[in-house]
């Protein structure tokens, strides 16, 4: 069929839609008609069929006229799968430029309401209009073109509403003062490795790295983060993955090699299963020792609920190898990940396979629990000396018991913000998510 190929790497990622860059629109193309709708929907129901991990469940007769898009097929076929939130179509373009480039179009921040009305930033990525509109986390919205979060959220809801650009919000700082400003989509690029540095805890070194997502872009930081590590004499890491819902696998595999080539060189890290059909697409990944590779004892995950996908896969494969204490609250929950099928200026991305650790465990929908719970106080910048993570991680590490803390009350999950499309609840906690973020 012309216009369709199979991508080769696969995704592990709670990153669902990002809008436009070029997506086809589903009519003929200059193919002769290859990419007729119809024909779309027939490479989505028979790419199901072959690699779609729950395949069994579908049903044995599907009428492909019943549904108007390949996205609306989509949905009916996923349906049969309650577990299954993961698989989306999106803008083939829009794919390359996020995986590859760490791109999206949109405003450049994270939300989550600390309570029914009360919706605050989380973070501000870099040199993104609401980093140049003056955003910053912890920072509360009142109001979007002058109506309360409120009455958005009783009506179209957040995702129709941020959409629309240019946009303005009214803004209370942590100071109490307020002020409007008028902000449009722009092309946001991720700093995958927003931050690390070594901490001095007196008789030893600890390290801090925070990691946004996994993309092709931060492969090239790691090298640098632990040749510092390595050669400080780390041997206890604090990974920031509170926010990170997911990426490549192939990223993933490259800090478990960091992380353990030296203490578990040719051991098991990860197994990657598909389905009956696929068994041949099997594969174990081993630990590779790098030059920079660390002799990693204790690994301390902080993580949220908005921690995911390639974050769990890191942090369950690592159990086997080292001391691993999550610190802040549970996981999200996926233990399966995606493939890349694109045709037509679109990709299909349904969920084809599930990871488990050398201990053969997995299937972790309920997330993975956390060993010391802390707060995520949007008041403290990430990674800072007084973060309730790191200051828990920390006091973990000194006396292997966790410090006496309660989470705050009345958390929800984060919102990512990009080019909006209408809100996706997913399965499991109440986390909703907007194109292009996490």
């Amino acid at each position: 069929m012309q216009g369709i190929r199979k991508l080769p790497f696969l995704l592990l990622a709670t990153l669902f839609a990002f809008a436009g860059c070029g997506g086809s629109g589903g009519g003929n193309d200059s193919n002769g008609g290859s990419c007729s709708n119809d024909v779309q929907k027939q490479f989505v129901l028979d790419s199901m069929r072959d690699v779609y991990l729950w395949n069994d469940l579908l049903p044995a007769s599907v009428n492909i006229d019943a549904h108007a898009t390949p996205e609306a097929l989509l949905a009916f076929l996923t349906s049969f799968q309650p577990l299954d939130d993961f698989s989306f179509i999106n803008s083939a373009a829009a794919d390359s430029a996020f995986f590859g480039e760490g791109q999206f179009e949109g405003f450049g921040f994270s939300s989550r309401f600390e309570a029914a009305d009360d919706l605050r930033f989380t973070r501000v990525f870099a040199d993104s209009p609401a980093n140049l509109a003056g955003f910053e986390r912890g920072q509360r919205i009142l109001a979007l073109d002058g109506r309360t979060i409120a009455e958005i959220e009783n009506n179209e809801g957040l995702g129709a509403v941020f959409a629309q650009s240019p946009l303005e919000f009214t803004i209370r700082r942590l100071d109490g003062s307020e002020f409007v400003v008028s902000v449009a989509h722009d092309l946001v690029t991720i700093d995958p490795v927003p931050q690390w540095r070594i901490i001095d805890v007196g008789t030893s070194m600890v390290g801090y790295v925070e990691l946004a997502t996994f993309i092709s872009t931060a492969d090239a930081v790691f090298d640098d983060v632990f040749a510092e590590f390595r050669q400080s004499g780390v041997n206890d890491v604090i990974i920031d993955l509170r926010y990170n819902g997911g990426g490549l696998v192939s990223t993933t595999e490259l800090l478990g090699d960091y992380f353990g080539g030296d203490i578990a060189d040719g051991l098991i890290f990860s197994k990657t299963i598909f389905n009956d059909n696929n068994a041949a697409s099997n594969r174990t990944e081993f630990f590779t020792r790098l030059g920079n590779s660390m002799s990693l004892s204790r690994l301390a995950v902080i993580a949220t609920s908005n921690t995911a996908s390639a974050s769990e896969l890191i942090t369950n494969s690592m159990e086997p190898h080292a001391e691993v204490t999550i610190v802040g609250s549970n996981t999200f929950g996926k233990p399966v990940g995606q493939v890349g099928l694109e045709f037509c200026e679109k990709i299909l991305r349904p969920t084809a396979f599930e990871t488990v650790n050398a201990n053969d465990e997995g299937g972790y929908f309920d997330g993975l629990p956390a060993d010391c719970v802390a707060s995520d106080d949007l008041a403290i910048p990430v990674g800072d000396d007084a973060d309730p993570n790191v200051v828990a991680a920390l006091e973990f590490f000194a006396t292997g018991a966790c410090p006496v803390v309660q989470a705050a009350q009345g958390e929800i999950p984060a919102q990512g913000v990009g080019l909006a499309v209408p809100r996706i609840d997913l399965r499991g906690p109440p986390w909703r998510e907007f194109a292009g973020a996490f």
